[in-house]
This record gives structure tokens, C-alpha cells and sequence, in this order.
């Protein structure tokens, strides 16, 4: 039950749509709105957004109906990316709209630096805010970066959450004052996310049309240049090659036969070997990935740069699969001592998977072992933390305007 007098926090979204940064921040919402200290609401730049190759509008997000459900109100701009407004601009209307909602709150959320354009605005009233940071290449985030530096200087900008080491350090380099950085581990549902033996695997793997003795590799990525997809499906074809039971799962934002960059990738690299593409299923956006990774042997990324802590590697790992990443962000210390970490090298990474999955029971202790690392409770914990201790600094110093 929500306390009458409690503290007030607005997140600002830049739209719902599928990627681990939303997953994590609602996580945080809704635990944080339920514990009843913390009365929290969402407003979102955008009502729909397109992102590789599909239109995902708000109310068919499943973060968007989980914080419904949490009680958490949600409110909109109405923007469309395919509306072809100016990102940077806010017409009298939508600034008013932010304004009455910011005005209600304590404190401001901004999930990644992009929302701070609108915080950046002369109307936005003078709330403390929390910008939470989830990649670890500020230099490719566009006009990003900027807003980030823009609210630190004009004594907006109360503290920076980082969601790994690799984060932080990317963005102190970049010109962030250190004094507002702060660190929180990612953190995944243990409950949801956790093995599966025996007949349950083998039912879950039926279901999915996988054979039951075959060696399966999950890749959960949207289609983008910083997951390098085309690094991933060289390795797949590679790894198809060495292990005749290979089987090959593809999940993610763009990974559906109707991305025409994807499907010029699987042609070019797999189109004298139907064969081999007969073992991989592109299966796109997933809301039951607890399951899909339940089935697998091995979870892995091919990422280039960007990456932080990536959900994948937790989730999959904490279902059973064996994690395998190129050595980007915090992954290699995620997946110390319960997996693996290769170079870009495709059949480097195509013998890894191998070895992997060979190994999956024998890491499987390493795993149990780790697993209250992850969990997010202790990352609720974590941003409550910062959030409140946040309101109290506010209320004794004055943010510049």
C-alpha cells in the first residue's frame, strides 16, 4: 500500500519498447512502488517507436502492462518516431504536460541520458535528477552525451546510477563529475529466471521444436551494430559445421525473416549451406525468454562495444545455460567462473560454444553459487538508496537553476 506522504518519483522514458535497460528500470519501478515508501509514475516521449524494423507502441509492451499492474501510473506525449517530429523541440503543449507532472514529483528519473533533453528545457521545474545509464559508449549515443553534461552543469543533474563499472569509467572519462557517480548492479527475478532438469527441459525444447539431444545456443540481441549479428551468425555457421546436433535459437527486436538486413546476412553467409540454416529459427521479440533459455545449452553475445552488463548473459545463465561473450563492458566479470569469455574470432567462438555446452553440468554448482549475486533486490535495494538519499540532499542544498 502506498503511504500517503511518500516520496513522489517521475521516470522519463524515451518510449516502451524491447531492450534490457526498460526491463531493468520498470523492474526497479514497480518493486519500488510496491514497497510503499516510493510513489512512482512514468512518462514516456513516446507512445510508439520504431526500432529494428518494427513499430512498438506502448500498450503492447509487456513493461508497460507489468507496471499497470503494479499500480504505477503511465502517462504520454503522444510522440511517434514515424511522425517525423524534431527530437530536440517540445511544442508549448507537451511541455506543459511534463511540467505538471515533474511539478507533482520529488525527484526525477531519466532512463539513459536521452529524456534530458526535456529536462534541459527552461520550463522544467527545479527537481533533483537521476539520470540511469545502461551502455558504456557515451560517444555513440549521439546529441546524448551533451544533455548528460548540459544537466551536470546546470546543477540539474543530482546523481548518475550506473549499471556496471565498465559504465561509470566510460562516462568519468567522458566528462561526468565523479561525485555523481554511483554504481548498481544489475539484478534479474530469481524466481522467474532459474533452471530447469529433467523432463521439464526436454518438454520445453518439444515445445519449441528442438530436438532433445541437441546442443542449443540462444543469442537474445535486438538487430544493431553494437550486437554484431553478423559476427554471431559467422560463428553459428562455423559452429553448425563442427557439431552435427547444433541447433541455433535467435531472439531479439529484428530478428524475424521480415528484417531485410537479416535476411541478406543469413543469405550471404549461409546461402551455399541450406542445410545448416535449416538449424537456426529466428524467433524476434520473446516474453517468455525464462523459457527459451531453460532450453538451451550455452547463452551467447558477439557484442562489439556498448555493452555494460548485459541482461542476457545473466538471465540465460541463471536458467541453466552456459554464458559465452566477446570481452565487452563488465561481461567478463559477469560470467567469471560460470562461463567464458573469447575474442571476435569466429571459430574461436564456434569451439568455445562447444566447450560450453560440454561443460554445462559441471559448471552448474558455479552457477548456484553465484546466483544471489543477481538478484534484484538487492538492485531495488540499491536505487531506493540513491533516490532517497538524493531527496534529502536536495531539500538541504538548493539544485541551481
Amino acid at each position: 500500500m502506498i503511504q500517503r506522504n511518500s516520496l513522489r518519483v517521475l521516470s522519463l522514458y524515451e518510449g516502451f519498447f524491447s531492450g534490457g535497460a526498460r526491463v531493468l528500470h520498470s523492474t526497479v519501478v514497480a518493486g519500488l512502488h510496491q514497497g510503499g515508501r516510493q510513489q512512482h509514475s512514468v512518462l514516456s516521449l513516446h507512445h510508439e517507436v520504431r526500432r529494428e524494423a518494427t513499430l512498438q507502441r506502448m500498450e503492447d509492451d509487456p513493461r508497460y502492462r507489468a507496471l499497470r499492474a503494479a499500480g504505477v501510473r503511465i502517462g504520454s506525449l503522444g510522440r511517434s518516431t514515424d511522425a517525423g517530429h524534431d527530437p530536440r523541440t517540445f511544442t508549448e503543449t507537451e511541455l506543459a504536460a511534463a511540467v505538471r507532472q515533474a511539478e507533482s514529483s520529488h525527484v526525477v528519473l531519466s532512463l539513459k541520458e536521452q529524456p534530458l533533453r526535456l529536462v534541459n528545457q527552461d520550463a522544467f521545474p527545479n527537481r533533483p535528477v537521476i539520470a540511469c545509464l545502461h551502455r558504456s559508449d557515451p560517444e555513440h549515443q549521439g546529441d546524448a552525451l551533451g544533455d548528460l553534461l548540459t544537466a551536470a552543469d546546470r546543477g540539474r543533474l543530482a546523481a548518475v546510477v550506473c549499471c556496471a563499472e565498465s559504465t561509470r569509467d566510460a562516462y568519468r572519462e567522458a566528462g561526468v563529475p565523479s561525485d555523481l557517480l554511483r554504481v548498481v548492479p544489475n539484478g534479474i527475478n530469481l524466481a522467474r529466471f532459474r533452471p530447469v532438469q529433467g523432463a521439464r527441459r526436454l518438454a520445453l525444447r518439444g515445445a519449441a521444436g528442438v530436438p532433445s539431444d541437441a546442443t542449443v545456443v540462444v543469442y537474445a540481441a535486438r538487430y544493431d551494430e553494437m550486437k554484431n549479428p553478423e559476427l554471431f551468425l559467422q560463428s553459428a555457421r562455423t559452429f553448425l559445421e563442427l557439431e552435427p546436433n547444433g541447433h541455433v535459437l535467435m531472439c531479439g527486436a529484428g530478428m524475424t525473416s521480415a528484417n531485410p538486413a537479416l535476411q541478406d546476412d543469413l543469405a550471404r553467409i549461409f546461402g551455399d549451406r541450406p542445410d545448416l540454416l535449416a538449424h537456426v529459427d529466428l524467433l524476434g521479440v520473446r516474453h517468455d525468454m525464462e523459457l527459451i533459455y531453460a532450453t538451451a545449452d550455452v547463452v551467447a553475445l558477439t557484442s562489439t562495444f556498448g555493452e555494460a552488463a548485459p541482461l542476457c548473459l545473466i538471465e540465460g545463465s541463471m536458467c541453466g545455460a552456459v554464458p559465452v561473450t566477446t570481452p565487452v563492458g563488465d561481461a567478463p566479470s559477469i560470467v567469471d567462473r560460470i562461463g567464458f569469455v573469447t575474442s571476435f574470432d569466429p571459430a574461436e567462438i564456434a569451439a568455445t560454444w562447444i566447450e560450453a555446452a560440454a561443460r554445462r553440468e559441471e559448471l552448474e554448482s558455479a552457477r548456484t553459487a553465484v546466483r544471489p549475486r543477481f538478484s534484484h533486490i538487492r538492485m531495488i535495494a540499491g536505487y531506493s538508496t540513491i533516490i532517497e538519499r538524493t531527496h534529502r540532499e536536495a531539500a538541504l542544498k538548493p539544485l541551481r537553476v
